[in-house]
């Protein structure tokens, strides 16, 4: 199993994870390109996750186990919903990089339309809005309260994030040996026009359908990939929220994410008038936002070739060569929303 040393990570669980009982089977759980995510399942039949970065190339600040550790455990106890935390490795001897593992939270993981046709109509809009409203709670955890008060700085957050993808941006270019092009040009256009951050909270940071599991009447039953998150302008979440959010009606949807295209799931101005009303939040000025969380997913992607293209990632490796015409798309994309502030 690429990225996991069985005997010595067997041997880590039975020590350190309460109740796990060896031997264990591992299994790499499809989804997302960025940290490798498996499940984790021992001889009396328990199931568990466990986390750990990448298997090569991991960029300066990037793939933090113990920082992402500290927040999913941090949010236990608040209402927002998310796995139980079962343990944390430091040792990168035990299987290459440190790693976590949490509690198996079963339900769906509505990744495209064929995995949320699972859910009825009415379970689809139940899991829209209710989408909405964890953001809603997410965004109203009091950071002090719960440890989470030196995550990060809480002011200049836009400003923050466009030096530091824009980096990340650039090192992943090189690796791949070309130029940023369109990103770049995005990038001025996004950095001469900040707007002024009126709160400071947890910023999930990737926060979208598919990062959430959810029970058979659409309730969200647990948050996942917290991969990313720091303090910051609640804002750039919506925002970003609503470029994964597609409708039957887009022409391009944004990573080719198609599942709340589907029948009964709530439009995106029903999405942000929910979330409006959780949060008291004004949203009028919600569309710099949408145009910084195209440009983010350009950067992301443009990581996530350099590290497929240099065979850093875990399982499937296929469609890379399709990377190079996303972070296009979607630099158009944002450089349409820019345009129009």
């Amino acid at each position: 199993m690429e990225g996991i040393d069985e005997g010595r990570v067997g041997a880590w669980l039975a020590a350190n994870v309460a109740e796990a009982t060896p031997p264990f089977t591992y299994e790499l759980i499809a989804g997302g390109r960025s940290n490798l995510t498996y499940k984790v399942a021992d001889s009396g039949g328990r199931s568990m996750v466990l986390r750990r970065p990448p298997v090569a190339h991991v960029l300066p600040t990037a793939h933090d186990m113990a920082r992402e550790h500290r927040i999913v455990k941090a949010l236990g106890p608040t209402p927002v919903p998310v796995p139980p935390v079962l343990g944390f490795c430091p040792d990168p001897a035990v299987t290459g990089a440190p790693f976590y593992v949490m509690g198996f939270v079963e339900g769906l993981v509505a990744r495209d339309a064929q995995a949320a046709a699972a859910l009825d109509p009415g379970a689809r809009r139940r899991a829209g809005l209710g989408l909405a409203e964890v953001l809603a709670e997410i965004h109203r955890v009091d950071v002090d309260a719960v440890g989470l008060g030196d995550l990060g700085r809480r002011q200049g957050y836009i400003a923050r994030q466009l030096a530091r993808w824009h980096s990340q941006a650039q090192a992943s270019a090189e690796l791949l040996g070309h130029r940023l092009g369109l990103v770049e040009e995005v990038h001025r256009l996004l950095e001469a026009r900040v707007p002024p951050q009126t709160a400071a909270t947890i910023v999930h940071g990737d926060y979208r359908l598919d990062n959430t599991v959810l029970g058979p009447d659409g309730e969200v039953r647990a948050v996942l990939d917290w991969e990313i998150c720091t303090l910051g302008d609640p804002l750039a979440d919506v925002g970003l929220l609503m470029v994964y959010w597609n409708e039957a009606s887009d022409p391009h949807p944004a990573l080719g994410l198609t599942a709340t295209a589907l029948e009964g799931f709530p439009s995106r101005e029903e999405m942000k008038a929910r979330y409006a009303a959780r949060s008291g939040r004004d949203l009028s000025g919600l569309g710099y936002y949408v145009a910084f969380g195209y440009w983010k997913l350009a950067c992301i992607l443009e990581g996530v070739h350099a590290r497929y293209a240099k065979g850093a990632a875990g399982g499937d490796r296929s469609g890379t060569e399709a990377f190079a015409e996303q972070v296009e798309a979607l630099a158009e994309a944002a450089r349409a929303e820019a345009s129009g502030l």
